[in-house]
């Protein structure tokens, strides 16, 4: 029988380096990055283990990036000047 439906049609990212499970989208560096990997469906990912870049196809499951994250969970605050210090530039 076949069993093909057990299986997923894209496996699970796994680094090809150091084998770990722990995958984020990386961001796109050129325009051969951004054009013609669109048209393969592929996207950079690199590894959270040993920071290796690969490309993968769209539709392998990864993280989102942790900058993307975290601005996504807390709003970005600027911090508030106190009334007694002034504007020189002080070490």
């Amino acid at each position: 029988m076949n069993d093909s439906s057990a299986r997923p049609l894209f496996s699970s990212y796994q680094c090809r380096d150091c084998g770990s499970e722990i995958g984020f989208r990386s961001r796109r560096r050129n325009l051969t990055e951004r054009v013609f990997l669109r048209f393969l469906l592929m996207q950079p990912v690199r590894c959270g283990e040993c920071f290796r870049r690969d490309y993968w196809f769209i539709f392998t499951p990864v993280l989102n990036r942790l900058s993307d994250r975290s601005a996504s969970a807390s709003p970005k605050r600027t911090p508030a000047k106190s009334a007694g210090t002034s504007d020189r530039n002080v070490a």
